[in-house]
């Protein structure tokens, strides 16, 4: 994996650091490139059951793209490896956190949009700062069913930052942390998914996301089917036995 993504999993939660504060902690190529096969292992390792995604340093999370290197490269429109196969790479039924340690631009919010939740430190900010640099935001079409059709065009049409306050109020945020206690809290976040029910969590992601594209009774039928697997597996069993054994549950995941 490139020197500009670290990975690693400890007890259970992964940790990806996008490790190039000198530059912001923007994505050139190569730490694309790190970054998602980083999450591809996430999602291929059954060993790990949440993951976390930072940055180094305190001043940003993800500048988004590395625009010297689209400058030096003459960029046009973005090859697919910088849209379509990187939300592919985020595409897991594991939960995901996003630990915003510092400004969140472009890419940077874009990552922020795409994980499922999001602890943030105080001092973070956050920009469609696409703009300001003639280029485009077409990851951000999602926005307005996030924090409402209002507040995605001011961020689409000012790239003016909104402060990690404000986006906890829209809904966007789960926490807002001082900068010292970001980690300690989205690793706290962590370990309460992955000491649940595997099977139950999954599910619980999926039927979130799925139910967006659905009607109401459509949805609820769906969640119906979604759900028939995890009360027959050997965990829906589990969860009751360990009850009212007054003990942990030792989950196997089927």
């Amino acid at each position: 994996m490139a020197d500009e993504i670290i990975y690693d999993v400890r007890e259970s939660i992964a940790w990806l650091t996008i490790n190039r504060p000198e530059a912001r902690n923007a994505l050139n190529k190569a730490a694309r490139d790190g970054f998602a096969d980083a999450c591809r292992a996430f999602a291929s390792d059954d060993s790990a059951t949440v993951l976390i995604i930072t940055g180094a340093g305190e001043k940003a999370f993800c500048a988004g793209a590395d625009l010297k290197e689209m400058a030096e490269t003459a960029m046009r429109v973005p090859p697919k490896d910088l849209f379509i196969e990187f939300n592919r790479t985020l595409m897991t039924d594991k939960p995901i956190i996003a630990a915003v340690n510092g400004h969140a631009f472009a890419g940077g919010f874009r990552i922020a949009q795409m994980v499922d939740l999001v602890v943030s430190a105080d001092h973070a900010t956050y920009a469609i700062s696409e703009p300001k640099v003639g280029r485009g935001a077409p990851w951000a079409a999602p926005l307005g069913r996030l924090v409402g059709p209002r507040i995605a065009l001011e961020l689409l049409t000012t790239a003016a930052p909104l402060s990690a306050q404000r986006m906890y109020e829209l809904g966007f945020i789960n926490r807002v942390v001082p900068h010292d206690q970001l980690l300690t809290a989205a690793e706290e976040m962590a370990r309460s998914i992955a000491d649940n029910a595997p099977l139950s969590v999954r599910a619980g992601k999926r039927m979130v996301y799925d139910s967006a594209s659905l009607g109401w009774l459509e949805g609820l039928d769906h969640a119906d089917e979604l759900w028939k697997h995890v009360y027959l597996s050997e965990d829906g069993q589990e969860g009751p036995r360990a009850f009212r054994e007054k003990r942990k549950p030792v989950w196997q995941g089927r």
